[in-house]
């Protein structure tokens, strides 16, 4: 189902009772009134929380599934895997998905008895799935924008008797429907484009399947995994904008990847929304937009630093996704990508006076 985010803006106001506040309360409490029988009672603060409900509502409206909240992406990740592995387990993942992702399987998974295996996004259905019990994909990779066929995927995964978790971060599901394709879990930080405004840090698991969403509520509650009420609070104000900043940063970036495309101080660009692009093909065909992130490279590690720190409309950051366009080298983080390779997150600012500040940031150089 295609999600309905002005639907979504009314999840509340018509649920509402004579008086009630039009906005979401922040509910800031560790304990619950619980005289004599606590059934069907909000109990304690790491187990329930109004405000983590009602985004969670949202969130499930927008994912067309079960939803549970977390601290992070990474704590969304974790929880996935958590509540899907065990001991003597096999997964496959990305090498050249998001670095964490391997690290938590490298230095975590593998030391409790879980084989894991690592295959290139472009190459990443060959050699089939026998044998995996969870396959991890991430469509487009992050960072360098390469996709997979996630239905494909999806179908042969099931039929090996596996089931396979997306990391959807980068596209939101907005942008992209890995639920509606086959996939059995979805992953996100909304730390990124759900939140929008660079000031929280927390993450989603979304899923039809009933037995592996009991698992995560249960890592959840065991675990303390658990997201701060104000942090719940200020994804919920963000989420009530997305629809139109995930709108204008997509519109923003494809003008953007065209014009970036045709500078000569640019070697190459990387966007699935340009037609001669790898990634374009899946993109359009599994993809309601082609994103808000786009990569360049330069010419040299000097020029790219040079470029991205003399812009006034990008922020040296890490991380993206938020209203301010941001852009960072990589290969600072050990990505194996050019030393020039910029990742470049498009906001929300007026185009054409982005352009002119990246314009003359490239001529400058």
């Amino acid at each position: 189902m295609a999600p309905r985010p002005g639907e979504m803006l009314h999840l509340r106001g018509n649920a509402l009772n004579a008086g009630d506040p039009v906005a979401l309360p922040l509910t800031q409490s560790s304990m619950y009134h619980l005289p004599g029988v606590t059934e069907g009672l909000a109990t304690y603060g790491r187990v329930d929380n109004p405000t983590w409900v009602h985004l969670e509502h949202v969130l499930s409206h927008l994912e067309d599934a079960p939803c549970l909240i977390f601290p992070s992406g990474m704590g969304a990740i974790s929880a996935a895997l958590f509540a899907t592995v065990k001991s003597g387990s096999r997964i496959l993942i990305p090498s050249d998905g998001y670095y964490v992702t391997r690290l938590l399987a490298d230095r975590f998974l593998s030391g409790l008895g879980v084989s894991v295996t690592e295959r290139p996004t472009t190459t990443f259905a060959e050699g089939g799935f026998d044998g995996f019990d969870v396959v991890f994909v991430e469509s487009p990779s992050n960072p360098g924008l390469d996709m997979m066929d996630l239905p494909a995927i999806a179908s042969a995964v099931r039929a090996a008797g596996g089931i396979t978790i997306a990391d959807n971060t980068t596209m939101t599901p907005l942008g992209q429907r890995p639920l509606d394709m086959g996939i059995d879990v979805v992953v996100a930080s909304d730390t990124k484009a759900m939140g929008g405004h660079s000031d929280l840090l927390m993450g989603h698991v979304a899923s039809r399947n009933a037995q592996i969403m009991e698992r995560v509520e249960e890592w959840r509650r065991v675990s303390g995994a658990i997201p701060g009420p104000h942090e719940a609070w200020l994804l919920h104000r963000g989420l009530e904008t997305l629809d139109v900043r995930f709108d204008r940063m997509c519109a923003s970036a494809q003008v953007l990847a065209e014009r970036l495309a045709d500078h000569p101080a640019v070697k190459q660009v990387r966007y699935p929304g340009l037609p001669g692009d790898p990634s374009h093909a899946l993109a359009k065909a599994q993809t309601a937009r082609f994103g808000f992130l786009l990569s360049i490279t330069l010419e040299s590690e000097e020029k790219a630093e040079t470029f991205i720190n003399a812009c006034p409309m990008l922020r040296p950051a890490t991380s993206f996704g938020g209203v301010h366009s941001s852009a960072e080298r990589r290969a600072r983080w050990g990505d194996d990508v050019d030393t020039a390779f910029i990742r470049l997150s498009v906001g929300c600012e007026p185009v054409e006076e982005l352009w002119q500040a990246i314009e003359a940031s490239l001529n400058a150089l």
